[in-house]
């Protein structure tokens, strides 16, 4: 069995936070890690949390600031990116412990609506589902639709409609989307 807690972020975590991201992502890890320590260091961070075992941090979810752009007015919303487990440790339940309590951060925040670009399956088993299906649109043709994914919250409205605006530190390090030849091997492998 494995045991683990949610907590906020402390300044201690950083570097531990850092080889986490580092481990989940791979072949990305220097620029999720490097647009992540951008995000924190420009202030656009709103959340941090980790999945703590004892002293080890075995997993990290933050959250940022950006905006929807509806017709009416330009509304705060939030950015989940990155979320990352230690790969040992992946597949326990600590990815969606992870989720679940981000989404509460959120809600506590006050924010109308969180989104991520990621995984359609594995989102919508924890609840999020297809931005275009809330009439919000990805701020990069580069994402494809079904891997931009929302869950609204209780202050979302239904006229909160219209395309997400990235903060510059997204596109300043290439971020936002995919990029070919990884763009067109996901969007081949996407049901039509």
């Amino acid at each position: 069995m494995t045991s683990f807690e949610i907590r906020p972020s402390t300044e201690a975590d950083t570097e531990a936070s850092r080889r986490v991201v580092a481990a989940a992502f791979g072949d990305e890890a220097e620029q999720v890690v490097g647009v992540w320590s951008d995000v924190v260091a420009r202030g656009l961070a709103r959340a941090q949390l980790v999945a703590a075992d004892g002293d080890e941090v075995v997993g990290h979810v933050g959250l940022s600031h950006a905006w929807l752009d509806a017709r009416s007015e330009l509304i705060d919303i939030l950015v989940l990116s990155p979320l990352s487990v230690v790969p040992e440790r992946q597949g326990t339940g600590i990815g969606a412990a992870l989720l679940a309590a981000a989404v509460a951060e959120a809600e506590r925040l006050g924010v109308p609506v969180v989104v991520l670009e990621g995984d359609p399956g594995y989102y919508a088993r924890h609840g999020w589902a297809p931005a275009s299906s809330y009439g919000i649109e990805a701020p990069s043709h580069r994402i494809p639709g079904p891997a931009f994914q929302v869950v609204a919250l209780r202050g979302h409205e239904p006229w909160m409609t219209g395309r997400v605006v990235y903060r510059d530190v997204w596109w300043e390090h290439d971020a936002a989307g995919l990029r070919d030849p990884v763009l067109a091997q996901v969007e081949m492998s996407l049901p039509d």
